[in-house]
């Protein structure tokens, strides 16, 4: 059975899919399903292999690392949606906005845009770290200003095609409105690059945000998130205990490399479509 939205995409990706919906119904209420306290700590346990019902043992605290990767999806996966809907928004009305009016408007976009290429996300997470503080609403605006660019440049293309379209220019002629014409008709005629774009943005977002936690700028111990898993399972990996790091680093793999495949996937297909 063919998913509409996904048509096109074959079977890897509906099981890439599959998988996302997953992960987003895991991020949503694991911490609701985790079979013991995330944040409940016991020396005794540390290191303890899986036993009962503690399905893949304990980490460096004693705490039980199954109830902890399920409930720092939560964090690991609503960082990377909120820094995608933001960058995505003010990408989005940018690159529109840039091909609708053109010229000088368009220059002051695209230098912009330009300036903002030059600084890393991590380098942006770092002064709004010190700026504001480290936690995650900081790592997310960071990487949304740092990911705008991006996508804005991307989506300016198609926005200056479908801008130079027939139909554009009649909508004008009977007297439409810009924002109606844009709203109405432009965006949606590339809103599947859109999606695509998004799609891409959110693997790329869901890695940097684990490293910025991993650096201590993001999610703060001992709140549960993957990449704060990676980082203080760093310990234990050198004690020969590697099971924290690599079950939240196989978390976020499996996860990016779903959104990725799919990504590339939707952006084939929006591609085969503008042609």
């Amino acid at each position: 059975m063919s998913v509409p939205g996904l048509r096109g995409t074959g079977l890897l990706g509906h099981v890439c899919a599959a998988v996302i919906v997953l992960a987003l119904i895991v991020g949503a209420v694991g911490a609701w399903i985790a079979p013991h306290d995330p944040d409940f700590v016991d020396l005794d346990l540390a290191y303890v292999g899986p036993f009962a019902d503690h399905l893949i043992g304990f980490d460096g605290r004693g705490r039980d690392l199954l109830s902890r990767l399920l409930a720092g999806a939560r964090t690991s996966l609503l960082g990377p949606v909120a820094v995608v809907a933001v960058a995505v928004t003010v990408g989005t009305l940018l690159a529109v906005a840039a091909a609708w009016f053109g010229g000088m408007f368009d220059t002051i976009v695209s230098a912009a845009l330009d300036v903002l290429f030059a600084f890393p996300g991590i380098l942006i997470a770092i002064v709004v770290a010190a700026v504001f503080g480290p936690s995650l609403r900081s790592a997310v605006l960071a990487l949304a200003v740092a990911y705008t660019p991006y996508i804005a440049r991307v989506l300016r293309g198609s926005a200056l095609r479908e801008r130079a379209q027939l139909y554009i220019a009649a909508l004008e002629v009977q007297g439409l409105a810009a924002v109606a014409i844009c709203v109405r008709h432009l965006i949606p005629n590339i809103l599947g690059l859109i999606v695509a774009q998004g799609a891409v943005l959110f693997g790329y977002a869901m890695v940097d945000l684990a490293a910025i936690s991993f650096l201590g700028l993001g999610v703060q111990t001992p709140q549960a998130d993957w990449g704060v898993m990676v980082s203080e399972g760093r310990n234990g990996v050198l004690q020969g205990y590697p099971l924290e790091s690599l079950a939240a680093g196989l978390c976020i793999v499996v996860v990016v490399v779903a959104v990725n495949l799919l990504g590339e996937r939707l952006t084939d297909r929006a591609q085969r479509g503008a042609r």
